[in-house]
């Protein structure tokens, strides 16, 4: 076969090839239409089982508009990057959905009608950079009937809620009507007659934001039985609740309800008087348990200790007035709540007066997740030893860590079993003509509950009180308050994932798309460890100087002269070279963390640029040799 022969021969067969790759391709995209495989490390772009049976059970068409600022976001890569993010997952909501979703994707150029739509769903705008305009970068959901919610911007660093916070939308548009808390409260919450003023008390802060967001109905603490349509029980210092109560929670629970529970050792906003006690002194506060369901559901709590915490005790004004610091009064950081769970993820600080620890009995049926911890410099001490306390400080006597954290509130997740499972107490209780209508049915008695439960129990009943988290002001008759502490965001955000669909607060938290260089990290920890401590020096140096300073001059027996002894002005010049000194070592751990990370990142273009080419080179270049080797 000659060459010229050969050559149209190979020119026909890429030309046949590349016709075969273009009909491949076709045939491909319209035979796999609409396929996803998701290779990403944390399936980012995989929906939770939560989120698919919520988006299969909708009912009706939510239409979702996502705004995005594409234009004025050009100069922002890592913005655009994020928005490019939300719209995949949107997209996701979308072909999951079967039709039922509707996505727009819209951007509002400024002085457009777009914008107008924008502002008067309640997104925000927010400038950015140098771009002069505002960039927006929301969601906004409506249903059949307009009614309407938003997500006001999607902010880069809640990317690990994302999902929920896209599915927390659409499942309030597919059932708006406000979810029914059902509170049974040993402590009047809702506001109660003062004998001392002669007038009504205003209802706490945390219950008035709750009745904002959902409609409260106050149970009692005699309850008998609990109406069908209370989605969650809220369930604060309960005392000597009677079989029948406990009786009906325990059936709730069973039947696939969900419960918040606040119990405490001691909770000072249930005082009672007691006996002996010094004259003016404030009546002590109440314990409060739940040990027959408890102990039956696997939950440990016990009434006869506190958490005492040396590392995030508050501090409070002791006898004297004079600041103490309190360690029964924990102040718990954002380092010491989960930052996977949606009710705490976004929490500051949560103020915490004499609490215990809840946990999980060892093998039991729930699986336990902390929520609140206290630091590991931390013990318990007996309840009693907080019963009266004239001097906070002596709190510190004897204090000793004791294998911490503990943890002061949990959530629990599983399958139970009933704490009557010889069914219904006995009961000399009857309801009169009429009190039966819209109330649960408890002829069928379970044993096990129906379906993993989902609880969350907390160790403090006073973190509900104002005074431990929030400032109220009266003015011109208008209640004004300042919050101080992020306690009512924490029972907001609790009563409004555990009131949602089971299948919302099944969707989970998701893995950051956002791949951090950890090698470049952990240099720069490293420097910036290495700069502090030259830092410290510097200080410790200026200090010094200072105190000698100080001493110099009040030993001089001229002390109205204001110039500078011959030893005070050598002192003076020992520092600034000193100082020039270590200014300069200062900068040179700066470089040396640049010249750091420029030489890895010069490795790894090296790897990638030159390395990794030759390589392949080199291994086509050696298949050519051997199969040229072989030819006859």
């Amino acid at each position: 076969m000659s060459t010229r022969t050969q050559q149209r021969l190979s020119t026909s067969s890429l030309a046949l090839l590349a016709v075969a790759f273009i009909v491949a391709v076709s045939v491909t995209n319209q035979v796999f239409k609409g396929w996803r495989i998701d290779l990403t490390e944390n399936n980012l772009y995989t929906l939770s089982d939560g989120t698919r049976s919520l988006l299969a059970n909708l009912e009706g068409t939510v239409n979702l508009y996502f705004y995005f600022s594409d234009q004025a976001s050009q100069a922002m890569p890592s913005l655009r990057n994020y928005a490019n993010r939300v719209r995949e997952m949107l997209e996701e909501f979308e072909a999951e959905a079967d039709g039922n979703i509707r996505l727009n994707v819209i951007d509002p150029l400024p002085f457009s009608e777009d914008e107008d739509r924008a502002a008067q769903f309640g997104l925000q705008g927010v400038r950015l950079g140098t771009s002069p305009d505002a960039v927006y970068m929301g969601l906004a959901g409506t249903d059949s009937i307009d009614n309407e919610e938003i997500i006001p911007f999607f902010q880069p660093d809640k990317e690990t809620f994302l999902e929920y916070d896209i599915a927390k939308l659409v499942s309030t548009l597919s059932s708006p009507k406000r979810p029914v808390i059902g509170l049974i409260s040993d402590v009047q919450m809702a506001g109660s007659f003062d004998p001392q003023t002669q007038r009504m008390s205003q209802p706490w802060v945390v219950y008035q934001q709750a009745q904002q967001l959902f409609e409260v109905r106050n149970l009692g603490t005699g309850l008998v039985q609990i109406a069908d349509d209370i989605s969650l029980l809220w369930i604060v210092q309960p005392k000597d609740l009677s079989n029948d109560t406990l009786y009906a929670i325990d059936q709730f629970v069973m039947n696939g309800g969900n419960a918040i529970i606040f119990v405490d050792p001691v909770a000072d906003v249930d005082p009672v008087a007691m006996e002996g006690m010094p004259q003016g002194m404030p009546p002590m506060g109440q314990g409060s348990d739940l040990p027959e369901l408890f102990d039956a559901w696997g939950i440990t709590f016990s009434t006869e200790e506190v958490v005492a915490d040396a590392e995030l005790a508050l501090q409070i004004s002791g006898m004297d007035r004079r600041p103490v610091r309190h360690y029964g009064y924990v102040g718990v950081t954002g380092e010491h709540m989960s930052t996977d769970n949606i009710v705490t993820a976004d929490l500051s600080v949560v103020h915490v007066a004499t609490g215990g620890t809840v946990g999980g009995v060892e093998n039991g049926p729930l699986t336990v997740e902390p929520l609140l911890s206290s630091s590991s410099n931390a013990q318990t001490m007996p309840a009693t030893r907080f019963s009266f306390v004239p001097d906070p400080a002596a709190l510190q006597d004897g204090f000793a860590p004791q294998g911490g954290p503990f943890t002061l509130a949990a959530r629990f997740n599983g399958s139970l079993s009933s704490a009557f499972p010889d069914g219904p107490p006995p009961t000399n209780i009857s309801l009169e003509d009429g009190d039966d209508t819209a109330v649960r049915s408890y002829a069928d008695h379970r044993t096990h509950s129906s379906g993993p439960v989902n609880l969350i129990v907390v160790g403090d009943v006073d973190m509900l009180a104002d005074h431990l988290w929030v400032q109220v002001q009266n003015l011109f008759g208008q209640q004004l308050t300042n919050a101080f502490a992020s306690n009512g965001a924490f029972v907001v955000n609790a009563l409004e994932n555990l009131s949602g669909s089971s299948e919302l607060i099944g969707v989970r938290s998701r893995a950051s798309f956002t791949r951090p260089f950890t090698k470049v990290e952990s240099l720069r920890v490293d420097a910036e460890a290495r700069f502090r401590t030259t830092e410290e020096r510097l200080q410790r140096e200026l200090d010094e100087t200072e105190r000698r300073l100080v001493e110099l001059q009040s030993a001089r027996e001229d002390s109205g002269n204001i110039l500078l002894t011959p030893a005070q002005q050598g002192e003076i010049d020992r520092f600034v070279d000193q100082r020039g000194v270590i200014r300069q070592e200062l900068r040179a751990v700066q470089r040396g963390l640049d010249e750091d990370i420029e030489r890895l990142g010069t490795i790894v273009k090296a790897i990638n640029i030159g390395l990794v080419p030759t390589l392949l080179t080199g291994f086509v270049l050696i298949a050519v040799w051997r199969r040229n080797r072989r030819l006859p």
